[in-house]
């Protein structure tokens, strides 16, 4: 990806208000927060989170964690319900995130939820991000500021180690600490369900619910971070690399040329990436058998292309 300047941007006032405007305009700004430094886009803005797999070099979109400054600002983008509400009183701000379903109108990017009804939400506690989010008044996406596969940073020096010319800025505030990844709960069914330990022990939340915390099942739909992944693919057949359409197929294009719907009419992968789920939905709503034109095998056309190897892979 083009190279540019990082900024290193002060835990100040100015500092923080400069990270909001950067991410505001679409742009990566790294954060601190008190489990590990976060890569941070506007989660309603699905070019800037798109840029954020090809930061990290992620290699497939998978769920990403929307950051909001209180459990009043995240009843704006999932369906709240009494066990939320008990568990964030509990541990918000902190290192726990909730997976509930989206609500209606809520705006966020299909690429944060890789194209799921369900959305994690986090309130973080630590001041810097609090400040920071609350500038922007809005859901930031945020998985670790590292190179994909590589250790999670705890301080900006990691972050600019791994990442430096391939974002905005770096909010720096020091080490984080609790140093690990927050703990998720699934929230989306009839039980509780750990879907991944992190900095907030299990026993803990048990405690507070007063029951233990159900097992995954392999076949629950839910998803995030940290899982293997339960992929949406569409109810009828799709195939690959399709120059054409045949008869009685629908056509998702990618550059210039007749289709039904495209992913970027000027070959741009970041809108491409930024598109494909919710094109996927609208052609699958339709019923019909979908065609795909080749999408190039490189930057996020490998994340594009193995989303859609999954969407068209034989099901039972």
């Amino acid at each position: 990806m083009p190279q540019q300047s990082t900024e290193i941007l002060a835990a100040t006032a100015s500092g923080i208000a400069r990270a909001a405007r950067l991410l505001q305009a679409g742009q990566l700004v790294s954060f601190p927060t008190e489990t590990v430094y976060g890569l941070g886009a506007d989660a309603r803005q699905g070019k800037a989170v798109a840029a954020i797999y090809e930061a990290k070099g992620r290699p497939s979109f998978n769920p990403l964690i929307a950051h909001v400054h209180s459990a009043e600002a995240a009843r704006r983008y999932v369906q709240w319900n009494d066990v939320a509400e008990q568990l964030a009183a509990a541990f918000w701000p902190g290192p726990m995130t909730l997976v509930l379903p989206l609500r209606a109108g809520h705006g966020i990017s299909p690429l944060v939820t890789a194209g799921l009804e369900t959305l994690g939400v986090r309130v973080p506690a630590h001041p810097a991000a609090q400040v920071l989010l609350r500038e922007l008044d809005g859901p930031v996406a945020a998985p670790s500021a590292n190179p994909s596969g590589k250790i999670s940073p705890t301080t900006a020096a990691h972050v600019k180690a791994g990442l430096d010319g391939r974002i905005a800025a770096i909010l720096d505030d020091g080490a984080c600490g609790v140093g690990l990844e927050s703990t998720i709960i699934g929230l989306a069914g009839p039980d509780p369900l750990l879907l991944r330990p992190g900095g907030l022990a299990a026993e803990e939340i048990e405690a507070v619910l007063g029951r233990k915390l159900a097992e995954r099942d392999v076949h629950d739909p839910l998803t995030a971070p940290g899982q293997l992944l339960s992929h949406y693919a569409p109810g009828a057949p799709v195939r690959l690399n399709a120059e054409a359409p045949r008869d009685g197929e629908l056509y998702l294009g990618f550059g210039p040329g007749p289709c039904d719907l495209n992913l970027s009419e000027s070959g741009d992968l970041a809108e491409a990436a930024a598109n494909l789920f919710g094109q996927l939905h609208q052609l699958d709503a339709l019923g019909k058998p979908i065609a795909v034109a080749p999408i190039p095998m490189r930057g996020l056309g490998e994340a594009i292309n193995d989303r859609l190897r999954r969407a068209a892979a034989p099901r039972d």
